[in-house]
C-alpha cells in the first residue's frame, strides 16, 4: 500500500473542501430552522383556536351549572312557600 504525502498544497485544498462542506451544512441548518419556525407558528395558531373553543365550552358549562343551581334553589323556595 502506497503512502501518500500531504503537501501544503494538498492540505490547503483539503481545508477548503472542509470549509465548503461546513458552509453547506450551515446553510442547510439555517433553512431547516426557518422551516421549523414556520411550522411551530402554525401549530401555535392551531392551539390558540383550540384554547378559544375550550374557553367557549367552559363558559357554556358555567352558565348551564348556574341555571341548574338557580332552578333547584327556585324549586326549594317554591316548595317551602307552598308547603
Amino acid at each position: 500500500m502506497a503512502r501518500k504525502k500531504w503537501t501544503d498544497e494538498r492540505l490547503d485544498d483539503f481545508a477548503r473542501r472542509v470549509d465548503r462542506g461546513f458552509a453547506e451544512v450551515k446553510g442547510e441548518v439555517r433553512d431547516l430552522r426557518v422551516e421549523m419556525n414556520e411550522r411551530f407558528n402554525s401549530i401555535d395558531s392551531r392551539f390558540n383556536s383550540i384554547d378559544d373553543r375550550f374557553d367557549a365550552m367552559q363558559r357554556t358549562m358555567i352558565i348551564g351549572f348556574a341555571s341548574i343551581v338557580a332552578s333547584v334553589v327556585g324549586a326549594v323556595v317554591a316548595g317551602l312557600a307552598l308547603g
